[in-house]
């Protein structure tokens, strides 16, 4: 009887497939340099991002750092259970999801806004003057730019001196000190460093419309807001879309390192969201496992958001991520 192995390759299938891999060992080595890179890139995320996740699995053990992993002892779903029965759950969550979908709200058309302006100026040296301006803050860090704002925000900072002469307060506010302020500092803030930064990738995908279009609309009678509404923006719609789904899915992250720096005892109920909560469990109270689990159970959630977000816009628009 006779088998699959027993039938033999034919003699010209067998070489199509040994031209085809001496071509492509060929082409890799002409591009030995660049594969050496990208080895380096693929090591480097191998050994930050894929190895580390085998500490996922501390969220199911009672860990503590006398004892390796794997002689931590199970405890199954026991700190999953205990973060849906903390008493912090409530404001963490509303803390984290208000900032974030008001930073989504506010801080994602504005890039696109300024972007889709900035791209009308015709001076080149102002439009240049402009950027420059717009994304310098996003190289400082928020240790820079949060003492800068602690500095302005505080009782006889700038901003209080500006509107005690305006008249618009009558006595010095101190603005860190007050939850009722904490989110709009925030919002503002991110906006301020990350304005300029975020429409570089838009006014890159402006660079590629064709001008043709823009010469074809304007012997159309088109002026410039109309060109700009149904040309420039249809055409780096796909940038938007992918954007947004990325936003969409960082949407529990809030900026840890932001609201680490502007944070403090008076403003707690407003600051604490879930990667600060997270850092104070883990790191200053020693609560490794239940901090594990509250930050896969965040991970979870934003893959969810991914899918969820990747879905609706494949069906809307057909574009998406994959």
């Amino acid at each position: 009887m006779n088998t699959d192995a027993d039938i033999p390759i034919p003699a010209h299938k067998s070489a199509t497939a040994k031209n085809t891999a001496s071509r492509l060992l060929r082409k890799m080595y002409g591009q030995r340099y660049l594969q050496a890179m990208a080895l380096l890139g693929i090591a480097w995320m191998i050994i930050f991002n894929y190895v580390p996740m085998y500490g996922i699995i501390i969220a199911f053990k009672d860990f503590n750092i006398i004892k390796s992993i794997s002689a931590a002892p199970w405890a199954g779903l026991e700190h999953f259970k205990a973060f849906m029965d903390d008493d912090n759950l409530g404001y963490v969550i509303k803390n984290t999801l208000g900032m974030s979908v008001l930073k989504l709200i506010i801080g994602f058309p504005l890039p696109i806004i300024f972007a889709l302006f900035l791209n009308e100026v015709r001076s080149i040296g102002f439009k240049k003057l402009v950027q420059t301006i717009s994304y310098l803050p996003h190289f400082l860090s928020w240790v820079i730019l949060g003492g800068i704002l602690a500095t302005w925000l505080a009782d006889v900072g700038i901003i209080n001196k500006i509107l005690l002469a305006l008249h618009v307060i009558q006595e010095p506010v101190s603005y860190l000190a007050e939850p009722s302020y904490f989110w709009s500092i925030i919002i503002t803030s991110d906006i301020w460093k990350e304005l300029g930064w975020s429409a570089i990738i838009y006014l890159a995908a402006m660079s590629g419309v064709s001008p043709e279009m823009y010469e074809a609309a304007t012997i159309d009678g088109a002026g410039r807001f109309q060109k700009m509404f149904y040309i420039t923006l249809p055409s780096i719609m796909g940038t938007i879309t992918i954007l947004f789904i990325l936003a969409v899915s960082g949407i529990l992250n809030s900026n840890f390192d932001q609201i680490l720096v502007l944070k403090n005892q008076l403003n707690e109920s407003a600051s604490n969201v879930i990667d600060v909560y997270v850092y104070q469990t883990g790191l200053q109270q020693s609560r490794f496992s239940y901090a594990t689990a509250v930050g896969l159970i965040k991970s979870l959630i934003s893959l969810g958001l991914l899918l969820s977000a990747n879905f609706i816009t494949k069906r809307l628009n057909n574009t998406s991520l994959f």
